[in-house]
């Protein structure tokens, strides 16, 4: 019988860190908020679960009416999408001098990846695999969105998706829940600081929950189906993660869940969220996601919005369910007031926690607006953040970095595209702020190299696709010259080169929500532009725009520098120009698993293994599990990223071949610069478990560390392993390890690494 380490598998949420309240400021707010909620009628409590929005429709087609209107009777307990000091201060006036109880609102908004400085895409900033930088993107679009006047934020999506199909895999942090729950913490610590109160912090609402990530075929809002096994090893720990950091707000998914709607679904946002992890904070629903339930399959409006609140819903965003519904259900005995009652006080105490009570004008201050936004301060670590994000996929001889002499040529339709350079929810931004490529080249390059210009294509050849992309207004740019002539112009200028940077990829809007794609290539006369460009002679860099990761098999075959610049936010051009011309030493890793084709999907490193797996090395054999047509291998792995220079990696060493239970072990590897310029390194720590009581992944990533080296210089890399790096939840859903044999991996990439064997010993 094999004797198993268990831990505690669920713990009360008592996070160590400033956010936590005392037990005087606990007693304090309670009874601030239970004096309130005497006085207040059940329409009152009622209105409190009501989140409008008061701009224009993000993640949805509904669009909130007569808001103002609704806010004097007391019908609003939050809006979202309205920005300005102006606003809304103007707007926060009229619940805290024209209605009964003056409770003052709450104001959101999608402040994704910066407000009005714009950082890389999320999923380009993971590959930073640097969490200073993380925390710090969101720390500097909490600063900024405060002095804007807003106070909550829904962000982070920390997702888990292993499919590049899926558009919003570009919103999230890629394929690993060790990865995703370490940048998860890091966000909301960015967010909400140490006091979130202070009018420089916001809410964080971390989402989607949960397993939106999972939708079947890649399409947006779809059904997902897994084991409970699956969900709490693979997909579930950065929403944990989230909460542990201190989270306020959790905002529900679209998607079903065992064959009920997340927003309606009591397992989930009750007894998991609730009752097993200890959440204390505002469960809000996605856009107008209850309404959707009758979609689903689950009944009218009014038996839906029954169903969310009692399944642990507190607030109603954009689809008036609640308002419409909750007060004839409690007369109909379908709701209780006590569940009303809980809803609402989770709302209000949000509100008390960021000292809307005290002043609810805290985030009002116009001296801020003018001063702490968009600053240069802030620019700098924009561009900073962004040259680490990119990710160098192909150097052939070392053609990165480029000098600053002779004749660039700069082709593509994403060479001068401002407003292609951020990204997809890019809400806030200010595209004519932004740096395209062409910008960034001219003034890295000033009068040293002369840079020739050329658009050379469109960004699709597709009507259908370009009108849907287009949709929240972000033009592609169609030009209104033929395809023909835009190639002749390109070949023009690329004659005149010593070297061409094609500027290639998706359009900012074409990932990102609702914004799934089947064939996920370089779009057809884009590719037939980079084909020319190549077939000239002329040595080519493509630089790759895109929110997902693409099938690029051609390219890597064929193109000999390949820089994956992801949309790098405001100082995009500046940042790629960084890197191009060597001022910046690329150190960006991918955090999600590049395909040689769709047909691989999904297609991740941590996966299981199969009872017939294929020998390593080869690619097909009779009777195995493979492909008759393309290898198991994915084009890039995870974890994969190069440099400008080069890092060696000695063999792994054990400060003890046997971990006892209640001892740590140390696993070590020299890592030494073998090149001749000083670059950046992050060393990846996988371990996999031979033997389990259920299957187990090939591996799991357990650490990692950045770190930087001087031509020549070498450093020891060490990792400590206890007993908990190996834990998982087995069949009955216990968190333990088990005794037996483990593989330690160290490397420069999940694929790439030196292994060494210990054992877990019983007890």
């Amino acid at each position: 019988m094999k004797l198993l380490f268990i831990g505690i598998t669920f713990v009360a949420y008592l996070p160590l860190t400033a956010q936590v309240q005392t037990a005087a400021q606990q007693t304090k707010m309670n009874a601030f908020v239970s004096s309130l909620m005497s006085k207040m009628t059940v329409d009152e409590k009622i209105g409190q679960l009501n989140l409008l929005t008061g701009g224009e429709a993000t993640t949805g087609s509904v669009v909130s009416t007569d808001v103002e209107s609704k806010i004097k009777k007391g019908q609003v307990g939050g809006i979202f999408s309205m920005a300005s000091v102006g606003r809304i201060r103007k707007t926060q006036e009229l619940a805290v001098t024209q209605t009964r109880l003056k409770i003052p609102i709450i104001f959101g908004m999608d402040v994704i990846h910066g407000y009005k400085t714009l950082f890389p895409i999320p999923l380009g900033l993971s590959c930073t695999w640097d969490m200073e930088l993380i925390e710090a993107s969101a720390r500097i679009a909490a600063i900024e969105a405060t002095a804007d006047g807003l106070n909550w934020t829904f962000s982070p999506m920390v997702d888990i998706t292993r499919d590049p199909r899926w558009g919003r895999v570009s919103e999230g942090s890629g394929e690993d829940p060790y990865l995703g729950s370490a940048i998860a913490k890091a966000m909301v610590k960015g967010y909400q600081g140490s006091d979130l109160s202070a009018p420089n912090t916001l809410m964080s609402c971390v989402k989607h929950f949960a397993l939106y990530g999972a939708g079947e075929g890649g399409r947006d809002y779809n059904t997902t189906d897994m084991s409970r096994v699956r969900m709490y090893n693979e997909y579930l720990a950065p929403y944990k993660a989230a909460i542990d950091a201190g989270v306020g707000s959790i905002m529900t998914s679209f998607n079903e869940i065992d064959g009920i709607p997340a927003s309606g679904n009591r397992w989930l946002l009750t007894d998991l969220l609730r009752k097993q992890w200890g959440f204390k904070g505002l469960v809000v629903s996605d856009y107008t996601s209850i309404n959707e339930m009758t979609d689903h399959g689950m009944g009218d409006l009014q038996t839906c919005a029954a169903l969310a609140l009692k399944a642990g819903m507190d607030m109603d965003m954009v689809g008036e369910g609640f308002l419409t519904t909750l007060k004839q259900s409690l007369q109909e005995g379908k709701v209780t007031q006590k569940a009303i009652d809980d809803a609402c006080r989770k709302i209000l105490e949000a509100k008390y926690r960021l000292g809307l009570f005290d002043d609810p004008y805290r985030y009002c201050d116009s001296d801020r607006a003018a001063s702490e936004i968009f600053t240069a301060a802030h620019l700098q670590k924009a561009r900073e953040t962004a040259a680490q994000s990119f990710v160098l996929l192909k150097n052939q001889n070392n053609l990165l970095p480029l000098k600053k002499n002779g004749a660039i040529a700069l082709v593509g339709p994403l060479a001068d595209a401002k407003e292609n350079m951020t990204g997809t929810w890019s809400v806030s931004a200010d595209f004519s702020k932004a740096i395209s490529l062409l910008t960034g080249l001219q003034n890295a390059a000033g009068n040293a190299a002369k840079i020739l210009y050329a658009k050379g294509s469109n960004l699709t050849e597709d009507s259908l696709l370009e009108q849907r992309a287009t949709m929240f207004g972000k033009s592609l740019g169609r030009d209104k010259r033929s395809d023909s002539a835009l190639l002749k112009e390109a070949l023009s200028i690329a004659a005149q080169s010593d070297v061409i940077i094609a500027a290639l990829g998706e359009a900012a809007e074409m990932s990102g929500e609702s914004a799934g794609r089947t064939n996920i290539d370089i779009p057809d006369v884009q590719k037939k532009l980079l084909k020319a460009l190549v077939k000239t002679g002329k040595p080519v860099v493509l630089v790759l725009f895109t929110g997902r990761p693409l099938t690029l098999v051609w390219e890597q075959q064929h193109v000999p520098a390949i820089l994956n610049t992801w949309f790098g936010g405001t100082e995009a051009g500046n940042a790629i120009a960084d890197v191009l011309f060597g001022d910046v030493n690329p150190s960006g890793k991918l955090t999600a698993t590049f395909p040689q084709n769709v047909g691989q999907i999904p297609l991740y490193y941590n996966h299981k293994n199969t009872g017939r797996p294929l020998p390593e090395g080869q690619w097909f054999q009779k009777f195995r599990s493979n492909y008759l047509d393309v290898s198991n291998d994915p084009l890039y792995p995870f974890g994969f990223g190069l440099s400008y220079t080069n890092f060696s990696y000695s063999n792994v060493t054990l400060s003890s071949t046997m971990l006892r239970p209640n001892q740590k072990i140390t696993a070590s590897v020299v890592v030494t610069n073998t090149g001749d310029r000083s670059g950046k390194e992050t060393v990846q720590l996988y371990i996999r478990d031979m033997v389990g009581s259920i299957t187990r992944p090939v591996k799991e990533l357990k650490g990692f560390q950045k770190i930087e080296l001087e031509p020549g210089e070498s450093k020891k890399v060490e990792f400590t392993i206890s007993v908990n790096d190996l834990k998982f939840y087995n069949s009955n859903l216990q968190y333990v390890a088990e005794p037996g044999d483990f593989k330690i991996f160290i490397g420069t990439n999940s694929r790439d690494v030196k292994e060494i064997d210990f054992k877990l010993l019983p007890l």
